[in-house]
């Protein structure tokens, strides 16, 4: 690693840019001083080594500084999980729905920051969310008989979830002239704001066609920030999956590959049991479970990825 004056402008490792400058500008005082002095020019010499030793010293500092900083960009400081209603019609729906309120469940059970940004997209902050809720993603199916069904029978439906970390600096650059930007007035619990202001924003990524609305927040600047915000999250996720597509042969070993088209879990009522296909383990109780008892599931999942993962989602 090369000493560079940008090291000056970041406050994390100004202290010790500014040490390595005073110590360069004291060996050059060093050389200057022996002149053509032998005896001077020994002991400007051994000055010269404990400098340059400092000096490497001072650079293998700043590097695990910025690695550190770079980490922390990386980090996920909160995720967004998104349903989507899949195979099933209107069991479908009412199954995306009773996923998101089982999570919301999950996360309010930890103590963890929720907001639901539109019907079926949460936002959950906290320190661990992201490590615990990073393998949801794909398809989960449910085996049950409907409400509605008066013969009896056994219906299959599917909802989608998408888990995508809002990390602090995002991977993917947004080009402003790429978003196209629309308002509208945001309804609120007994017609609070509604017809007042409209501080509701959809934003649309032109080039992938994706969209994102946001609501959550009180004035237009807070939901268009927290829509950039998801979009930035949705855009990193989409990035990050077609990169393990192209990988596919390499993905043994590993939870899937973060694709909402994978079947990753059965939600079987009839049997009172649900079971995650990629580690092939299965739980019962599922009344509990989905009011947000998934503790027993995410560890599993999370102590099989510490182990090097296993198996792929189930194939249709």
């Amino acid at each position: 690693m090369e000493y560079s004056p940008e090291f000056k402008k970041n406050h994390s490792t100004a202290y010790l840019a500014g040490e390595y400058e005073r110590l360069a500008a004291e060996a050059e005082e060093s050389k200057q001083a022996a002149g053509d002095d032998p005896e001077l020019l020994e002991m400007s010499q051994e000055d010269l080594t404990r400098i340059a030793a400092r000096q490497q010293e001072i650079l293998q500092e700043i590097q695990q500084i910025l690695d550190k900083d770079k980490e922390e960009e990386e980090k996920a400081k909160a995720i967004v999980l998104e349903f989507r209603a899949g195979a099933g019609g209107d069991e479908a729906t009412l199954f995306a729905q009773e996923l998101r309120e089982m999570y919301q469940k999950y996360a309010e059970s930890k103590g963890w920051r929720v907001r639901m940004i539109d019907e079926l997209t949460l936002e959950i902050e906290g320190a661990d969310a992201y490590d615990a809720l990073r393998y949801e993603t794909g398809v989960h199916r449910v085996q049950r008989v409907p409400v509605t069904e008066k013969s009896g029978r056994i219906h299959t439906s599917t909802a989608s979830v998408a888990a995508m970390p809002i990390r602090t600096k995002p991977k993917f650059e947004i080009n402003p002239a790429d978003i196209e930007m629309e308002f509208s007035r945001a309804g609120g619990a007994g017609g609070q704001n509604v017809n007042k202001v409209e501080s509701a924003v959809r934003l649309i990524h032109k080039p992938t066609g994706i969209d994102v609305r946001s609501t959550s927040e009180r004035t237009q600047l807070g939901n268009r920030e927290k829509a950039m915000s998801i979009l930035a999250a949705k855009l990193d996720s989409l990035a990050e999956e077609e990169e393990a597509k192209k990988h596919a042969a390499l993905r043994s070993g590993q939870i899937g590959t973060a694709d909402r088209s994978e079947k990753i879990r059965t939600y079987n009522f009839l049997q009172d049991r649900i079971t995650d296909h990629r580690i092939k383990e299965s739980w019962h109780n599922l009344p509990k479970i989905m009011l947000g008892a998934i503790d027993p599931i995410i560890e599993a999942l999370q102590a099989a990825a510490a182990e090097g993962g296993i198996g792929a989602a189930e194939e249709d």
